[in-house]
């Protein structure tokens, strides 16, 4: 039996979800957002200390400025940011309240969801939004040990490995960002990455400090090499160049190998997605998918390559979705 009627329901309460939130405020379409976590859930995760490589006004949404007190803003300053977005434009989110199905019946759907506490409800919607952005489950290495309880592929602060070591895996800006910390509070630090140089996508101002610290030996780096195998007390590393086994000694191992989306809940309501990039299919111009009234807003779109979409980008998906949305009344 369903319960409650919105004109658009969003699943997704991050900063791409709120942006077509509040866009539709503005519009006059009345909408409910819903998240299995927290507002903005994916920021949270952030480390504590981190600031963003976007300025303040390339994450604002709506036309909300965003103040901060320095040309970054820190993780910190952006979920209050956030918080005053939601607060500002009234919307209506429904933290902890994750969407189970999403179902057509006649000219609408039927959204099923779930809260943290394990009560069920139905909502009726004319028009859905997915918005869960790319952070639902981590890349595997796909190697034996990494279940061990050493191994994680979050990273929050460097504190717990003082005098540790710490193998970090990839070449982004999360394994550049997390070594440098890791090495100035005292950890001994192993940089492993396939690759032959740092991904493209790092911060400029990171590579001159990580290039100097691997040059004075201060911390140690395994270009084009994998993880093979992880033990209790070390890492098995094979070079991919000329197939060279090592044995390092170690502490932890921080797999920060990037994430993927889930597309489970897309595939159910009979959205298309590419095998090969992990793409839904959609209109890029209006957000729609093959499912008349269904978008995606945010850096779900982009499927399993996430520098191709950020908050810069996909905020303003929100306003697109909205003037479809309009264009079909």
């Amino acid at each position: 039996m369903v319960g409650k009627s919105v004109e658009l329901a969003v699943i997704g309460a991050g900063p791409c979800g709120l942006a077509v939130g509040a866009a539709a405020r503005r519009s006059g379409i009345h909408s409910a957002l819903f998240d299995r976590g927290p507002l903005c859930a994916s920021l949270v995760d952030y480390p504590p200390y981190m600031s963003f490589f976007s300025t303040p006004e390339n994450l604002e949404v709506e036309g909300v400025p965003f103040v901060t007190s320095d040309t970054n803003p820190t993780r910190k300053e952006a979920l209050a940011y956030y918080r005053g977005v939601a607060r500002y434009f009234e919307l209506d989110v429904r933290q902890y309240q994750e969407a189970l199905s999403v179902e057509r019946e006649g000219e609408a759907f039927v959204l099923r969801t779930r809260t943290h506490a394990g009560a069920e409800e139905a909502w009726r919607a004319e028009a859905v939004v997915v918005a869960t952005g790319g952070f639902h489950e981590p890349n595997p290495l796909g190697v034996p040990g990494e279940d061990l309880p050493k191994v994680s592929h979050y990273y929050r602060e460097a504190h717990p490995y003082w005098r540790q070591d710490v193998v970090v895996v990839g070449g982004g800006n999360s394994a550049v960002e997390s070594t440098l910390e890791l090495f100035r509070t005292g950890a001994r630090v192993t940089l492993v990455h396939f690759g032959s140089d740092f991904d493209p996508g790092v911060k400029p101002w990171l590579l001159p400090d990580i290039r100097n610290r691997i040059a004075k030996g201060e911390v140690e780096v395994r270009w084009r090499t994998r993880v093979t195998q992880i033990r209790p007390g070390s890492i098995l590393l094979r070079n991919e160049s000329g197939g060279a086994m090592e044995e390092v000694p170690n502490d932890w191992v921080l797999a920060l190998t990037g994430w993927r989306p889930e597309p489970k809940l897309l595939r159910s309501m009979g959205i298309p997605v590419d095998e090969e990039t992990g793409v839904p299919a959609h209109n890029p111009e209006t957000m729609e998918t093959p499912v008349p009234r269904v978008f995606l807003a945010g850096v779900l779109a982009a499927g399993l390559d996430a520098n191709r979409i950020f908050i810069e980008t996909g905020r303003l998906h929100g306003r697109r979705i909205v003037e479809e949305i309009l264009r079909g009344r």
